[in-house]
């Protein structure tokens, strides 16, 4: 190195030690509970703050160990297939932290820890961690690479777990600590698994997996397999490796429980032209399976079935004669692979690409289209039966979020075919009906009165689809300012389900259809407005998202399924929710340019809250849509719950659903019939009326 360099490269050192000191270190959330403790040097001597001191004591002796110390060590919420919901097993930032909520991360170093959450989680996790974590936004302004900045000196390194992280946020991170004059280097071996130690629950075993039966799934594995091998031909590819559980669970027709909320099985696939390798647990392998998969022959079509770790020494050894595979890339919801997948194999041959099963498992079959809808019909016929059961017992009993979330889910997992939730149920009243992102739970349940509203947002996963719902409704009488904010975020529901559009419309673009009924008032919702749902699968799905703040290249196809939802939040008071999933079908026209016309339909049969419906904000052209959609109510779910024997919650869907008047309002009456300010002309109807009756009750005259 010249002179002229190292004395250049001294000044820049001794520039950013002198910032390093001198700079203000980011504040996070506001942790009142904690502001007494500042200055005080109060150390709380838990299970938590030990696991802390634990994880700071590995990260020196990992530099006795494998060489150098590293200064900091980042921690995601995910597993190895990067879930959000995970096993018990994989929960290592709740085992570290305390926090139980998903899709955050955190920081440790030598004398802070930090964690990094999503607005709907800010709360919840105020309440779970010690004064050791500072709490910061997700969406905020200051991000890991920030706070590791402010806290780690600089040429130091940073360490994560490369199987935990996506490759893309690998890079992310990678970039933004660079800029830091910070290193981010994998650490293989978990530390937090390291401390965990023996105590670290085991995966369920005798969980077997189980068949997908052809007739809820539409298609057999092996028509799926020779799809998807004729799709990695077509980009030139010789093999893939499959991480994503859920199409792992879609493409061979299994579903099993290791996941929360989600039915799949823990597990690696590689699909080759010649090959389907499954890497799983062999316990959970059981005489139906071996036959469903043809695991006793050796041709093209049969699976060969591995031990769930033995995936990183084969796509090693298997990389030495592959010229081309694809290696998943993200894609809206799907975070695509790991920087532990990505990695193993040399670069060269790596094609980072969407994943191909997510476009063919988006687009459902004719069997799974009737099974969706079928699994909204007894979803419809739970909530109804929940519904009718809390509002006659509501005024002699106490009521709480979290018991009206145990009797939602109660009801929910009764239904014929049930087979679990697909997503933690919320429930949110009064204030906390006010919070976009709120997570009930038993750290913020409160009790429910009638004197505000109630959001509940809630899902199911039945063997013939996944549903996901949310309504809001209210056990007393609404003021008028509740009615117009439900109904204005109502309008914008029924809206979106009315369109008809060509099929080369982009979801962002139909978002201004649905928000343009709350923004009409200059307020609007933080969440998307909607995105894909899989059948019997993931609650959220790729590629679909309706997003207008999202720039998405992938477009609506017949068959597939969405949800639509909107809302209203006022703060510190209440908030409004609605929520339907709706299905992509073909109307059997073409657009000029040739494209097909598409149209939306609703599948959701919950009944809206009839209380909280101002009729006189709605045009007549509204009021027949939301009567039509009653109508197909009190028929799908009438029927279901007279099946069911359940009359309460008959008669109280029924009065759910009664009709709307559909008259005109004053003022679209006058500019159709052109009718003078004054208001005294005569409607030609009106007249033409009292016609018909005096020549009904005239006698007529020879």
């Amino acid at each position: 190195m010249t002179t002229a360099k190292w004395i250049w490269r001294l000044a820049l050192s001794i520039l950013l030690v002198v910032s390093f000191v001198a700079a203000e270190k980011p504040t996070g959330y506001h942790r009142e509970i904690c502001q007494y403790r500042k200055g005080k040097h109060i150390q709380p001597m838990s299970a938590y703050h030990n696991r802390l001191m634990a994880m700071r004591e590995q990260m020196q002796i990992r530099a006795t160990l494998q060489g150098p110390e590293i200064y900091g060590y980042i921690l995601p919420s995910t597993d190895e297939h990067l879930n959000q919901e995970v096993a018990a097993r994989d929960q290592r930032l709740r085992y570290l932290s305390g926090f139980s909520g998903v899709r955050a991360f955190a920081a440790v170093t030598s004398h802070g820890a930090a964690i990094w959450v999503e607005n709907r989680y800010a709360q919840q996790a105020d309440g779970e961690l010690e004064c050791d974590w500072e709490i910061y936004l997700t969406s905020g302004n200051v991000s890991v690479a920030d706070w590791l900045g402010s806290h780690v000196h600089i040429d130091k390194r940073v360490g994560a777990d490369p199987h935990l992280v996506p490759h893309a946020l690998w890079v992310q991170w990678e970039r933004e600590l660079e800029d830091k004059f910070l290193k981010l280097v994998r650490i293989n071996t978990n530390l937090v698994d390291h401390i965990w130690g023996e105590e670290r629950p085991e995966m369920p075993k005798n969980q077997v997996i189980k068949v997908h039966e052809k007739h809820f799934a539409g298609e057999s594995w092996q028509d799926k397999v020779k799809e998807l091998r004729r799709r990695l031909a077509h980009l030139g590819c010789d093999a893939m490796v499959v991480t994503s559980l859920t199409e792992i669970a879609y493409l061979l027709n299994i579903r099993g429980t290791d996941i929360p909320y989600t039915p799949v099985i823990k597990s690696y696939a590689v699909i080759s032209q010649d090959d389907i390798f499954f890497y799983v647990d062999h316990s959970k392998i059981s005489l139906g399976i071996d036959l469903h998969l043809r695991t006793d022959c050796f041709n093209e079509d049969c699976v060969k079935i591995k031990e769930y770790n033995q995936i990183w020494s084969d796509i090693r050894t298997y990389a030495q004669i592959w010229k081309r595979v694809l290696v998943p890339a993200p894609c809206v919801q799907d975070l695509g692979a790991s920087e532990a997948i990505y990695t193993s194999m040399p670069g060269k041959i790596v094609v980072w690409e969407i994943s191909p099963i997510i476009f063919m498992r988006a687009q459902k079959n004719s069997d799974e289209q009737a099974g969706m809808r079928r699994a909204h019909i007894r979803d419809g016929a739970a909530i109804c039966e929940a519904m009718s059961n809390m509002e006659t017992r509501f005024h002699t009993e106490q009521w709480t979020e979290e018991k009206i979330k145990y009797e939602v889910e109660l009801w929910r997992l009764s239904q014929k075919h049930s087979k679990g939730l697909s997503l933690r149920t919320v429930v949110a009243y009064g204030e906390h009906s006010a919070l976009p992102y709120y997570i009930s739970s038993n750290v913020t349940n409160i009790e429910v009165s009638d004197q505000s509203l109630l959001v509940i947002e809630s899902g199911g996963q039945y063997l013939e689809g996944t549903t996901d719902v949310s309504r809001t409704f209210i056990f007393g009488e609404p003021t008028h300012e509740m009615k117009k904010a439900y109904t204005n975020v109502l309008a914008g529901i029924l809206h979106l389900a009315q369109l008809k559009f060509p099929s080369d419309l982009k979801p962002s673009e139909v978002d201004a259809l649905v928000r343009s009924m709350v923004w009409k008032d200059m307020t609007d919702f933080p969440q998307a407005t909607g995105h894909g749902i899989g059948s019997f699968g993931s609650v959220e799905e790729p590629p679909i998202s309706v997003s207008y703040g999202k720039n998405s290249s992938f477009h609506f196809k017949q068959g597939y399924f969405f949800s639509s939802e909107s809302g209203y939040y006022k703060r510190d008071d209440f908030g409004v929710r609605l929520k339907n999933v709706l299905e992509v079908v073909d109307t059997g026209h073409t657009h000029p340019s040739g494209a097909r016309f598409l149209a939306f339909r609703d599948v959701t049969m919950v009944p809206y809250e009839p209380k909280l419906i101002d009729s006189t904000l709605l045009s007549a052209a509204e009021k027949r849509l939301l009567n039509e959609y009653n109508a197909k109510i009190r028929n799908d779910i009438g029927d279901e719950l007279k099946r069911l024997g359940n009359m309460r919650a008959f008669y109280w869907m029924m009065n759910q659903t009664r009709h709307i008047r559909e008259y005109l309002p004053e003022d679209e009456y006058r500019s159709a019939t052109g009718a003078g300010s004054c208001g005294h002309s005569a409607s030609p109807l009106i007249l033409l009326g009292l016609m018909v009756i005096l020549s009904a009750i005239m006698p007529l005259r020879s």
